[in-house]
């Protein structure tokens, strides 16, 4: 008897070691985000034509690789979820990317208002630097703004001050997560909407659907819309201090390189809400109330650069359907439509109207004729 506990003692040791050797790799993984970070550097700083690298490496290497990669359908079991989702090393990852951004954005503040430089090679920089606003800025704001601490929604929206884009954490919590995949959210592409259309109805509507939820929840109070309780006169006040503070820091030309960029990390973001939603529509029950959010609503990708790239962002279908679980534990679901190759690709794609409503309505059609696309409209 003393053998058989010796022997299950020393088993359970074991197993427990391989499962937090297993939970080490697989967070392990998600530093690879970091060669994102490295690229971007080196177009900031290096000079020359490696101010092109960044672009070159986000939308025509990953891309390229993602062609002839699946990726793996494979979800955490109960027990390796809970682990992951308690287990800070993920969490501490992703709030490393605050200070980051900030790091490279006084680096190309410092770097971008140099005369010396050809205005081919301050384009460059703008570009990398855009791409940074809107894989680090936005897109890991978007994932701390879920979270329900004050410190790491504070973090959200210092990095959404990075790229000129703080009402996204209003419109996005509160009105996005609401309407997706209606006609009434901005950020739903409709099917046949070309995504230069999208991109000027998403980000105008966008920002005024942020004025009027902010509207509605002084309204519940009384509260005057020009109190600073209104967090969209704040976030705006921010911004243009932000500016301010670059303009008299580094001059207008940085302060208006700094807009481009901001842009360009806004409408990186958009052409992401573009490709999540494409042509998926939620029905009306009774022609009052909309269907709860499934995952037949949003396009999904397992294709790994850009999961890992993007922090599980394109395991889209879950984070809709469950907007509280943290990028490391979003599940894959068989019913969930999915897309031909990854995000970035796919966002490539997307730029070309004719190619891309070619080969995505081949797949609404064809998903929409299979079981699990009656959710369709």
């Amino acid at each position: 008897m003393k053998a058989f506990k010796k022997l299950f003692a020393t088993n359970t040791i074991v197993l427990t070691l391989d499962k937090s050797n297993s939970m080490n790799l697989k967070f392990l993984k998600y530093m690879s985000a970091f060669i994102s970070v490295v690229v971007i550097l080196i177009s900031i700083t290096a000079g020359g034509i490696w101010v092109f690298f960044a672009p070159v490496y986000a939308f025509v290497l990953i891309p390229g690789l993602e062609l002839f990669m699946q990726g793996s359908e494979e979800n955490y079991t109960k027990a390796e979820e809970e682990v992951a989702k308690k287990d800070p090393k993920f969490d501490i990852l992703v709030w490393l990317i605050l200070p980051v951004q900030y790091i490279m954005m006084w680096i190309f503040l410092t770097r971008v208002g140099n005369e010396a430089l050809p205005m081919w090679e301050r384009g460059g920089m703008i570009l990398a630097f855009g791409i940074s606003c809107g894989v680090f800025g936005i897109n890991v704001a978007h994932e701390l703004g879920h979270r329900s601490t004050w410190y790491e929604q504070l973090m959200s929206k210092l990095l959404l001050l990075s790229s000129l884009y703080m009402h996204f954490f209003i419109e996005h919590n509160r009105g996005h997560h609401k309407n997706v995949s209606t006609d009434e959210d901005p950020a739903s592409s409709r099917r046949g909407e070309m995504i230069y259309a999208f991109w000027f109805r998403s980000v105008t509507d966008g920002w005024v659907s942020a004025w009027h939820l902010e509207r509605d929840r002084l309204a519940k109070t009384n509260t005057p819309w020009y109190s600073f309780r209104n967090e969209m006169l704040v976030y705006q006040l921010v911004q243009i201090a932000l500016l301010a503070v670059i303009a008299i820091g580094f001059g207008w030309k940085v302060m208006l390189a700094f807009i481009v960029s901001s842009t360009i990390g806004f409408l990186l973001l958009e052409t992401v809400n573009y490709i999540e939603h494409y042509g998926l529509r939620r029905k009306k029950i009774d022609g009052e109330y909309y269907e709860k959010v499934m995952p037949v609503h949003s396009w999904n990708s397992n294709h790994p650069v850009g999961r890992l790239m993007l922090f599980e962002l394109t395991r889209h279908s879950d984070h809709h359907y469950m907007a509280s679980r943290k990028y490391q534990v979003l599940r894959h679901f068989d019913q969930s439509p999915q897309m031909p190759t990854g995000y970035p690709g796919m966002m490539v794609l997307a730029l070309f109207p004719p190619l891309w409503f070619k080969v995505m309505h081949a797949h609404i059609d064809k998903y929409k004729a299979s079981t699990e696309g009656a959710a369709l409209a």
